[in-house]
Formats: structure tokens, C-alpha cells, sequence
């Protein structure tokens, strides 16, 4: 193989390679916020909550070195911290951005003094056992695709596994169908003996672990630390998969994948060296976010009927 093309291989499997890699988190986060939606709840809370997933899974495996349990952990978090937001979404009947924002900027200040408490104030920061990808034999040797597919960490299988669950639940089962149906008319939903609480407090904790365990996907996969910004917007990145996704699991995969592919792109582009402004680099998945959900890829999407509308049974 000349050179040019050795490079041009190299270029294109370090950018698929990390494409997968880092659509895993917000892939989790936005199945979760897909059950949120469609049970009529935009939780715009899950940036906190993955900082939150994050926090517990890296004090966890500092503290007894156990990967599995750390992710738990990150997964109980995130379920905890949405109970408190269902109730203030379903019972108190808030508004549900404002309540989701200000608790985004909570969880920042209970994070930062956590981690703080519990590292001590002059730690610097320390790095915890991943999951590594797993390279599975002969598959790797596959030209190009070869560790591309075959050689990400098995939380990446595990996400595309639950993406799968997430679909079949939606639209296969009896439990979808109401949470959906609490969605669009909750009204309808309730007369045909469904409660449209109980739904909408159980697509929120959905939302909470799966935006739990997407912070724990971060700490445990990827960074190997814990910081204030690891979540850097992901949270919001999520949201816009769910709309880019049509409200679809499977949809919402191919959607993570592209934000992947765009946030791989500046960071290979950089390694490999590249005259465009870093600054547009980094805007790069941000700005196909945006063009997204404003309906220029794939039309105009058509939300929930019933989203962010309270409903009062009386």
C-alpha cells in the first residue's frame, strides 16, 4: 500500500472507529428521552442527569474498582434524580423546560461539591479501570470494517442491543401502546382505563437511566475521569436525536451515528492535520444538529400531540 492511501486508510478508520465510539452516550440518552416523549414529557433535565450518571459511576469503580457495579450505580442515579423531576413534571404539573433547565444548573453545583467532598479539594483528578473494546478475533482483521465494527467496548453492542428492546417495547407491546397513547391523547388514554401519571412517571425514570447510564458510558468508556464539563451539551445533543429520529428507537441509532460521525470528523480532521478554524470543527455536530431538527434533513417531524401538555384527569 503507497503512502497516500495508507493514510487515507488510517484517516478513515480512526473517524469511523470514533464515530461509533462516541455515538453510544447520546444514543442512550435519547432512547431514554424517546420513552419520556412519547409518554407526553420533554425532560430537558437529562444534561444534569448524565452529569449525575457520570459523578456516581467514577466514585463508584475509585472506590471499589467493580466496572459493573459503577455503571449500576450510574443507571440508580439517574433513576433517582428523575423521580424528583417526574414529580415535578406530572404532579406538580411544572413547566417542564424551565423545571428541566434549572435542574441541569442544580446538578452542576451538587456534582462539583460531591466530587469535591469526596476526592478532597486539592485532589487531582484520577483516572479508574474502562471497559475495553474487545477485539473480536478474526473479525478485527476484517480490512477497514474489520475494527471498525468488531472493535468497540461491549457497552457500544450493549446500546445497539437496548436500541432493538427499545423499539420492540414501543410499538410491539401492549406497555408501548399506552405510554403512547398517554402521548397523543391522554384523555383517550384515560377512558380506556389507562393512568396517564403512572405512564408519564415511568417514560421520566426511563429517561433517567437511560441518561444515567450514558453519563456512566462517558467515565467508563471513554474518559476514564471525572469533570464538570464531561457532559459538555451531549444532554441537548440527545434531544435533537430524538427529533432527528422521529420519535424512533431504531431511527434515533442512525440519527446518534451521524452525530458520531461529525464529532469523529473534527477530531480526525485535527489529528490528521487540517487548515479549517478549529472553532468550525468543533461547531460542525452542533450546526447538523441544528439543520436537523429545523426539518431540512427528512422533513418537518410531527412530536407527540400531547407533549409538554399537563393533564389533569378532573
Amino acid at each position: 500500500m503507497n503512502g497516500p492511501s495508507f493514510v487515507l486508510s488510517a484517516f478513515v478508520v480512526t473517524w469511523l472507529t470514533a464515530s461509533l465510539r462516541l455515538a453510544g452516550p447520546v444514543l442512550l440518552a435519547a432512547l431514554g428521552e424517546t420513552f419520556a416523549e412519547q409518554s407526553g414529557v420533554l425532560n430537558v433535565g437529562i444534561e444534569g442527569t448524565m452529569l449525575l450518571g457520570a459523578l456516581a459511576s467514577f466514585l463508584v469503580s475509585f472506590y471499589s474498582g467493580m466496572i459493573w457495579a459503577s455503571l449500576i450505580a450510574a443507571v440508580l442515579a439517574g433513576i433517582a434524580a428523575n423521580l424528583f423531576l417526574a414529580w415535578m413534571y406530572v404532579t406538580i404539573r411544572a413547566n417542564q423546560v424551565v423545571s428541566g433547565l434549572v435542574f441541569n444548573v442544580f446538578a452542576v453545583g451538587v456534582a462539583s461539591t460531591v466530587y469535591r467532598k469526596a476526592m478532597g479539594d486539592s485532589a487531582l483528578p484520577e483516572s479508574i479501570a474502562m471497559f475495553q473494546p474487545l477485539h473480536i478475533p478474526g473479525l478485527t482483521r476484517i480490512p477497514i470494517l474489520g475494527p471498525v465494527l468488531f472493535g468497540q467496548t461491549i457497552l457500544f453492542y450493549a446500546t445497539l442491543l437496548l436500541a432493538c428492546i427499545a423499539y420492540f417495547i414501543l410499538f410491539k407491546t401492549n406497555l408501548g401502546l399506552a405510554l403512547r397513547a398517554s402521548g397523543e391523547n391522554p384523555a383517550a388514554a384515560a377512558s380506556a382505563g389507562i393512568s396517564v401519571a403512572r405512564m408519564r412517571y415511568l417514560g421520566t425514570l426511563i429517561s433517567g437511566a437511560g441518561a444515567g447510564m450514558a453519563g456512566g458510558y462517558l467515565v467508563l468508556a471513554q474518559v476514564g475521569l471525572f469533570r464538570e464539563s464531561i457532559v459538555s451539551g451531549q444532554g441537548f445533543i440527545a434531544l435533537g436525536i430524538v427529533i432527528f429520529g422521529r420519535w424512533n428507537p431504531l431511527k434515533a441509532a442512525v440519527a446518534a451515528m451521524v452525530f458520531g460521525a461529525c464529532d469523529a470528523l473534527q477530531l480526525s480532521l485535527q489529528i490528521f492535520g487540517s487548515h479549517v478554524p478549529s472553532q468550525l470543527l468543533l461547531a460542525l455536530p452542533y450546526i447538523v444538529t441544528i439543520l436537523a431538527i429545523s426539518g431540512l434533513f427528512g422533513g418537518k417531524a410531527v412530536q407527540p400531540a400531547a407533549l409538554m401538555v399537563p393533564y389533569d384527569r378532573e
